[in-house]
């Protein structure tokens, strides 16, 4: 069993709360009593080794694999019934292991396309804040995703997660795979987002990084 208790204490729900989650790959536990919760403005870090779990987690809150049993709340609502695309509304979004860009379309189509829930005419405007706060998509906007660096891409999937506006944005192995000099423009980028107030679920392998800007793991 693992919990992540809050950092203060608050009368604002938090925007992520897992209460007792257990999941299951057919009869294989994969969760087995996760508690968390996250709150606004905080970088909450969970930690572990591979087949820990944490991807699963991840599945899990973004409503890819139901919950065998247990609470997922969004800002305090029950969201165990509701679809993927149902709880990106609710202001949480993620940016899945993998970074899973669309490599043969342009920086900026995969930003639009991580738009599609923002009003049409409010989507170019997202995309030019997003190209602000990470300043090397916006020198590559016209380049294919998939000619960038392992770092660039990353910060690309964060940037399309980013394009929802969500309050709270997950990270499932941000840094798994780069180079020293892509992990440290990758958690230059973490503190970006939550310096622009959007909350942070890292969910990592690098314990010494990760645990650097947490606020508790």
């Amino acid at each position: 069993r693992t919990e992540i208790r809050e950092r203060v204490d608050t009368d604002e729900a938090p925007l992520l709360e897992l209460e007792d989650v257990r999941a299951r790959y057919g009869k294989a536990v994969a969760l087995d009593g996760i508690s968390l919760k996250v709150h606004p403005g905080e970088v909450v870090s969970v930690l572990g080794a591979n087949g820990a779990g944490k991807t699963t987690m991840t599945r899990v809150i973004t409503g890819l694999l139901p919950a065998a049993s247990g609470a997922v709340r969004m800002s305090g609502e029950d969201v165990n019934r509701l679809g993927p695309h149902q709880r990106i509304t609710r202001g949480v979004a993620c940016c899945f292991e993998g970074r899973k860009i669309f490599g043969e379309l342009t920086v900026q189509e995969n930003l639009l396309l991580g738009g599609y829930t923002v009003e049409k005419v409010a989507r170019q405007q997202r995309a030019d804040e997003l190209c602000e706060l990470f300043p090397i998509l916006a020198e590559r906007r016209a380049q294919h995703a998939g000619t960038l660096s392992g770092g660039q891409q990353q910060l690309l999937a964060m940037g399309r997660a980013l394009m929802s506006n969500p309050r709270l944005l997950i990270l499932d192995e941000a840094s798994l795979g780069l180079s020293p000099v892509a992990v440290d423009t990758v958690y230059e980028a973490i503190s970006s987002i939550r310096r622009s107030g959007v909350a942070v679920l890292l969910i990592e392998q690098n314990a010494h990084r990760s645990l650097a800007v947490a606020d508790h793991a």
